[in-house]
């Protein structure tokens, strides 16, 4: 395909599996932006915007198609993690959760949707992972916001499937990334990242849904660490 000219936003760009997703997206011509709460070294356009401030996500996010001159590919990348017993979780780490994983994702869709509508064409690509369609014990405020996400893609693949926007899920096992790092070490330590998927194995999948057919579609792809599910 000729990217020339094609332009990508992808939120958490600033490391992780955004960032490898960024470099990815540049290696293949694509213009790419970037949003982030910090500071990054990729060269690109680079938008700070906390994803957590939620009334100022869609604003901002239109603010940044209309200074690209619109958005071609959506990688909606960012996210976080609680772990805990149910039982145990605070409404306010509950509310963190699905405002970062659903909710701002949510309005960075409806911030792209109305340009991709008027040219008939885009990409949307969340990022969601297997904890999104499987659930495990002490990560269930993550999983049920993964869930969420999963629900929320299939629903937008339906409604803008007669607009010409393939809307696409990848779900990824466990990934090496700095989200690890955030977690109760007790919790951290019961898992070999040496095993783990790479940020790059990330976007290399994500690469290959990228370069398919206009006319073909990918729904969901899960891909996980050769050792299984850790």
């Amino acid at each position: 395909m000729n990217w020339a000219g094609k332009k990508a936003l992808v939120t958490g760009g600033s490391r992780g599996i955004g960032k490898a997703i960024a470099l990815a997206l540049q290696a293949l011509g694509i213009e790419v932006a970037v949003v982030s709460r910090s500071s990054t070294d990729l060269p690109c356009r680079v938008y700070q915007l906390d994803l957590l401030d939620i009334p100022h996500v869609k604003p901002t996010v239109q603010k940044i198609v209309a200074e690209c001159g619109g958005i071609d590919i959506l990688i909606n990348n960012a996210g976080t993690a609680y772990v805990g017993e149910i039982i145990h979780t605070p409404l306010d780490q509950w509310q963190r959760v699905f405002d970062l994983n659903v909710t701002s994702v949510f309005q960075c869709i409806q911030a792209v949707l109305p340009t991709m509508r008027l040219r008939h064409s885009g990409t949307i690509v969340n990022i969601i992972s297997i904890a999104g369609k499987q659930a495990f014990p002490k990560w269930g405020c993550y999983c049920a916001s993964k869930f969420a996400l999963w629900g929320l893609t299939q629903a937008l693949a339906q409604e803008e499937q007669s607009h010409g926007i393939r809307v696409m899920a990848l779900c990824p096992g466990a990934v090496d990334t700095a989200l690890w790092d955030s977690l109760d070490p007790a919790v951290a330590s019961q898992f070999d990242r040496t095993q783990m998927l790479s940020p790059q194995d990330v976007a290399q999948a994500l690469v290959q849904l990228l370069l398919l057919s206009d006319k073909v579609l990918i729904p969901e792809l899960t891909i996980l660490p050769s050792a299984g599910v850790l």
